[in-house]
């Protein structure tokens, strides 16, 4: 018996070895066979090409989603930015400002103060689904890499694995557009949006682990898909949303999630080594080709052995960009008055850069929705992960997300900006990649080496922030089509052969379309999130009474 135990566990483990090569060989083999592709295209001008015939099928569903209602002549408004504002305003008074009175407990969640409520057996029964595609040990990889070495993450982990989607280009080359155009006065509307931003992740991440999928063997499969699929009681109408969803995050994870990411890195990379003069011009496919394969290390096995690295990028990155941030403020301490006056002046009295105040409050709450996307739904996938047995637990926790995206690192960049005296209209035309050079160009006139360590927090950024976006897209994609694993291999495949794609590709109207099924995933999202509001105030009951019970006995 034990020697047939042992010759089984044997098999199993060169099956999964043999299994995880095979896949790799086949990836690379890809990824090899792309580049022929990607030359001729280049050299045909076959991207160009493609880009406009794509655009020209596609460019009325962008239209539809940035569609933006004009005000004056001078000033025009997304309308996807109403609901998302709306939706938080209506959140932070529903929740009692949960996003400013939480705070200090979201704080003490993460580092784990309140860890003891676990073990007494309190919470909402877990609901298992009944069927679940894992590799032979059991573990689903993608799941391993954001739930942590248990099967599951903690507080901490999950809001790092969020927050590796959010932060990244958006703080630094988004934020230097925004006071561009808005001028100074938009830092402090960015500022408002993002503690608004807070209430509606708490809401969407809370249902995301009420109402996620736990298997057997510790797989969860969670986000908006699971809470409007089963939390609505309209049925049809929950699986039309959730639909919906699923393939706005496949469209997204592809585009803004991926080829984005990928293709603004590379820019900045070949900006810094010499631009057209660089030896990397035209050799974008070289870059992607790196980039895809320590993807798909990540996203195909071998996920376990570098968690632990993956799990640290973000924070450490973070925390050097604030450190320099800080640097580079207190370098012009005698200036920092002034930016601030200049912050609060032009918020309610602007000089018109952008149209009067109403265009001002505009860009504000533009750059901090985009940016930190609540109300999006993206990030309750990664939370709903996450190791408790309430649910309220991670809402808290996810609160503090748009809190150091928004709050702390966009304006962070927003006042080394204006301290160097880089908010000029002149800017207001720049692109991502010229607004990336121009917030490095500010710090570099206090440090004079950081733009090189910019340019690698930039392509550490979005390497994170790729690896996210796969497991999110993976989720919407698992969702339609099975948690098979040719399935699971499928997905990942083509999401590494489209960074080789985007790093090599001038495709602007495709990244454009997943730019636009990004945003488009807070429609299904914020009609779960207003109707299951109610179920959210139950959860955040249950845990502060159970807190407060902990409390007591201490």
């Amino acid at each position: 018996m034990l020697k047939e135990h042992f010759f089984k566990i044997l098999h199993v483990s060169k099956f999964k070895t043999n299994n995880t090569i095979i896949m790799k060989k086949k990836l690379l083999s890809l990824l090899l066979l792309a580049i022929p592709m990607l030359t001729f295209a280049q050299e045909k001008g076959l991207d160009q090409q493609i880009d406009e015939a794509f655009g020209n099928a596609t460019g009325w569903f962008v239209d539809l989603i940035f569609y933006q209602i004009p005000f004056t002549d001078t000033i025009s408004i997304y309308w996807v930015l109403f609901p998302l504002i709306l939706g938080a305003m209506y959140f932070t008074f529903y929740f009692n400002f949960i996003n400013f009175r939480g705070f200090f407990t979201s704080v003490n969640i993460v580092r784990g103060k309140y860890d003891g409520l676990e073990g007494k057996g309190a919470g909402k029964a877990i609901e298992v689904s009944s069927n679940v595609s894992t590799t032979e040990e059991g573990d689903n990889p993608d799941t391993i890499r954001v739930e942590g070495h248990d099967g599951e993450v903690s507080h901490f982990q999950a809001l790092t694995a969020a927050l590796s989607a959010t932060v990244g280009l958006g703080n630094i080359a988004g934020v230097a557009i925004a006071v561009s155009i808005g001028g100074a006065g938009a830092t402090f509307w960015m500022i408002i949006a993002g503690f608004l931003g807070m209430a509606s992740k708490f809401v969407e991440c809370t249902l995301g682990v009420k109402y996620r999928d736990i298997e057997a063997d510790g797989t969860v499969y969670g986000g908006p898909m699971y809470y409007l699929t089963k939390g609505l009681k309209n049925k049809t109408l929950g699986k039309i949303l959730a639909g919906l969803f699923a393939v706005f995050v496949i469209g997204g994870s592809f585009g803004g999630g991926n080829m984005f990411q990928v293709n603004q890195a590379f820019q900045l990379v070949e900006n810094i080594t010499g631009g057209k003069e660089s030896f990397l011009n035209g050799y974008g496919w070289a870059f992607g080709l790196v980039m895809a394969v320590l993807v798909g290390i990540v996203i195909i096995g071998g996920i376990k052995k570098i968690a632990k690295v993956t799990d640290k990028i973000v924070p450490f990155m973070v925390a050097i960009y604030v450190a320099a941030s800080l640097y580079v403020i207190f370098y012009n301490y005698d200036m920092i008055g002034d930016a601030f006056g200049q912050i609060f002046n032009g918020a309610f009295s602007p000089e018109g850069i952008a149209g009067g105040a109403v265009g001002v409050l505009v860009q504000g709450f533009r750059r901090a929705a985009f940016s930190n996307e609540a109300g999006i739904g993206s990030a309750s996938i990664a939370h709903s992960a996450v190791k408790t047995k309430y649910a309220a637990s991670e809402g808290m926790v996810a609160l503090l997300e748009p809190f150091i995206d928004t709050v702390v690192v966009c304006t962070m960049t927003a006042l080394v900006l204006i301290i160097t005296g880089n908010v000029t209209a002149e800017n207001a035309s720049l692109n991502d990649a010229q607004a990336i050079l121009l917030t490095s160009g500010a710090f570099e006139s206090a440090i004079s080496w950081f733009p090189y360590v910019l340019t690698v927090a930039v392509v550490l950024f979005a390497f994170s922030s790729m690896i996210s976006w796969s497991y999110y897209g993976f989720q919407g994609w698992v969702y339609l089509f099975g948690r098979s694993k040719k399935m699971e291999y499928t997905y990942k495949i083509i999401f590494c052969v489209f960074v080789v794609i985007g790093a090599a590709a001038s495709l602007g109207s495709v990244i454009g379309f997943s730019d636009a099924m990004v945003f488009a995933m807070m429609v299904p999202n914020m009609v779960g999130l207003i109707i299951l509001a109610p179920k959210v105030k139950e959860e955040l009951k249950k845990y502060t009474n159970a807190i407060k019970v902990l409390k007591a006995e201490a």
